[in-house]
């Protein structure tokens, strides 16, 4: 008879334990969940400031190039050609900044943590083709403020060279980064200081929060196991 009190007593305080594991794991997932969603709000916020930016950028640089067309000297076609492409790019990084705010919104932190990991890998992904869409610009940068009335017939040959070196140094800096600037890269330094830059650095936090989930709920089944 004690046996079986004692064994009826085991398995009460066994099913309290599991009961109580359980609670705290619920609990603990919905703390993460907060802090990641948390995270992530700044990620919006980064954007919303991202978008008010861009905007304002481009009505800068298209009353720029509204301006240089109406008044159009072949003088300016440098200017033209390289504020052109800034602004097509600066388009682009507009977008992106809408679809990354939309994406955002849509994460359910409520949901599963597999879900949540694939959501915001979406981001990270979508984080470096921006990054090197943006990057593309670079080189115009050295050549909007050329004018074919002085160069290169009107100008010394050490400006020449200094011109030809500026650029060329830019496109090949441009290239390399383009061509590097890559997800399988994310361990180095540098790639990831110029995603963070992008707004990855919030992105980075809620996928290692999502991480601590994962690796509790595999703590918790090896030892229900």
């Amino acid at each position: 008879m004690e046996q079986v009190n004692l064994g009826q007593l085991w398995q009460e305080q066994t099913s309290k334990i599991n009961q109580a594991i359980a609670l705290n794991e619920q609990v603990l997932q919905q703390i993460l969940g907060q802090k990641a969603a948390s995270v992530t709000q700044q990620f919006k916020g980064f954007k919303i400031r991202g978008i008010i930016i861009a905007i304002l950028y481009l009505f800068i640089l298209g009353s720029a190039l509204c301006y240089a067309a109406v008044h159009f000297n072949r003088s300016a076609s440098y200017f033209m050609v390289s504020v052109a492409a800034i602004f097509l790019i600066n388009v682009k990084a507009l977008a992106d900044y809408i679809k990354h705010l939309v994406w955002a919104n849509k994460v359910d932190f409520d949901g599963p943590v597999i879900a949540i990991q694939e959501q915001l890998a979406r981001l990270e992904l979508s984080l470096f083709r921006h990054t090197r869409i943006m990057i593309l610009q670079l080189p115009f940068w050295t050549t909007f403020y050329l004018s074919p009335a002085w160069f290169p017939a009107g100008t010394s040959l050490g400006w020449i060279i200094f011109q030809v070196t500026i650029t060329g140094l830019s496109i090949f800096i441009t290239y390399w980064l383009y061509k590097n600037l890559r997800i399988q890269n994310a361990h180095y330094k540098w790639v990831r200081i110029l995603i963070e830059g992008a707004g990855g650095k919030s992105v980075y936090k809620a996928l290692a929060i999502c991480q601590q989930i994962n690796s509790y709920q595999a703590m918790e089944q090896s030892i229900n196991r």
